[in-house]
């Protein structure tokens, strides 16, 4: 059998991150420039028109003296110029029958507050989000669905049923969502493999009834089209690695079928004691077809083998801090600046569990990875419709300004924001088609079995 180990070099930036050709990069979205409404701007003082007394009869109209450009109050019944110092807007204080605004101060947004009642951070919040939609790393969107009678529902409209239907999505700025397909406990083998196949169908349902809300997305590419067109993105996956019943065969008909991340759980090639000899042959034959690996949940052995053979970076679609705060999924910092180094992204979650109960804590972690791994190894994972409980505030996805409004207030430059809602996943699904098109050039499909490599056959098979 051919040597397992690919050969394959590609061009990498510092830490090993794959570098597309310059054809492929996209130049940047710059952030527009922030409204100065969001300045919380409040008249100064002489800055309205005038209040004092008018200096009498007159049929000419004309400006006040002072800085103010309203006609005054005389004591006449003509309108004459006067000659107060205007201090604000409001009604004449004058007694005559002259019309001219007052000398009260104008009632008008406070200092730090922008129009409409928001503070300035979160009209920032909503500016930096306009240019920078959120990329949203898992939705059990499908899951509800499945409990539901989904035919029935409407997500264009709103659904009270789900926690992230169109409105919602476009309220709080989202642009894509990676949709995770549910594989039920205890099924292996065939019943596994059929349970994705029905799920990748139920999307292709889901967004052709949708067409002016959702749009199908496999690469950055269509991505951002989908964004441009006004649509949110939905890619297919992640789903767990039960889902190949220990076939690469089968990967590459997921493939095929839309699916685009797989988590490295479940399976004994992918266990605590890390990647067995099938392990390490799958995930590069993800990577030669352009399947990104998620290592939420995996252990430590498996994460740190799979960084060692992937030549593409990988995701934790669901991993926050666990400096921050003790879970299973959270990483520990070793970890974390491993992840970073290799160019791949931690997409903390918006789960009460796993990150805390409140805006705060969200942004706790956000700042821990941040320091830690780096500000393009950082994304956002909203977990919404997975029947998890959420942080105050964040219980669906017009949250996400507070969130992004928390991050201003503690100096976070709107670049590292613009990373962190949608530049580093689209650096990262990039850097995955870039590998899998120079792996395609030097690599066959693998024929490779759990049999051989692991003396093991895959479930169902005699």
């Amino acid at each position: 059998m051919a040597d397992l180990q690919d050969d394959l070099h590609i061009r990498t930036e510092a830490g090993g991150v794959p570098v597309p050709s310059s054809a492929e990069i996209l130049p940047p979205e710059p952030c527009p420039p922030i409204p100065s409404a969001c300045t919380g701007h409040v008249p100064a003082s002489g800055a309205g028109p005038g209040s004092g007394a008018g200096s009498g009869p007159g049929s000419a109209a004309g400006p006040a003296s002072g800085s103010g450009p309203g006609p005054a109050s005389g004591t006449g019944s003509g309108l004459g110029p006067a000659s107060g110092t205007g201090s604000g807007l409001g009604p004449a204080s004058g007694t005559g029958s002259g019309l001219g605004p007052a000398s009260g101060p104008a009632p008008g947004p406070a200092a730090g507050q922008a129009s409409g009642g928001e503070d300035e951070p979160t009209a920032r919040a909503r500016a930096v989000l306009r240019a920078h939609p959120v990329a949203d790393g898992c939705a059990g969107l499908l899951r509800a669905l499945e409990r539901l009678r989904w035919y029935d529902y409407d997500l264009e409209l709103g659904e009270s049923g789900v926690d992230a239907d169109v409105p919602r999505l476009r309220e709080g700025r989202v642009g894509a969502q990676f949709w995770a397909l549910h594989q039920p406990d205890g099924v292996r083998g065939d019943g596994a493999v059929a349970a994705a196949l029905e799920q990748l169908d139920l999307i292709g349902a889901v967004v052709r009834r949708h067409p002016e809300g959702l749009a199908l997305a496999h690469d950055a590419g269509q991505i951002a089209d989908a964004r441009n067109r006004g649509r949110v993105a939905v890619v297919p996956g992640p789903v767990r690695a039960t889902a190949l019943a220990d076939s690469l065969s089968v990967l590459r008909s997921l493939h095929a079928l839309g699916l685009r991340v797989l988590t490295l759980t479940g399976v004994d090639w992918a266990g605590e004691a890390g990647l067995t000899r099938f392990g390490e042959e799958t995930v590069r034959e993800m990577n030669r077809l352009g399947v990104a690996a998620d290592l939420s949940g995996a252990s430590a052995p498996t994460i740190d083998r799979t960084l060692d053979v992937s030549r593409a970076p990988v995701l934790c679609v669901r991993s926050g801090a666990g400096a921050v705060r003790a879970h299973p999924d959270n990483l520990p910092d070793d970890l974390l600046a491993r992840l970073g180094a290799a160019g791949g992204l931690c997409m903390v979650p918006l789960a009460a569990e796993q990150s805390g109960p409140t805006v705060r804590d969200v942004a706790d972690h956000l700042d821990h990875v941040r320091a830690v791994a780096g500000p393009h190894a950082v994304g956002l994972s909203g977990t919404y419709d997975t029947g998890t409980a959420h942080p105050l505030e964040l219980g669906d996805p017009t949250g996400y300004p507070r969130l992004i409004a928390e991050l201003l207030r503690r100096d976070w430059p709107e670049s590292d924001i613009a990373l962190l809602t949608w530049g580093n996943v689209q650096r990262v699904l990039r850097a995955v088609t870039f590998t899998a098109r120079a792996a395609q050039q030097r690599r066959d499909p693998s024929t490779a079995t759990h049999a051989d490599l692991d003396g093991r056959r895959a479930p169902g098979i005699p």
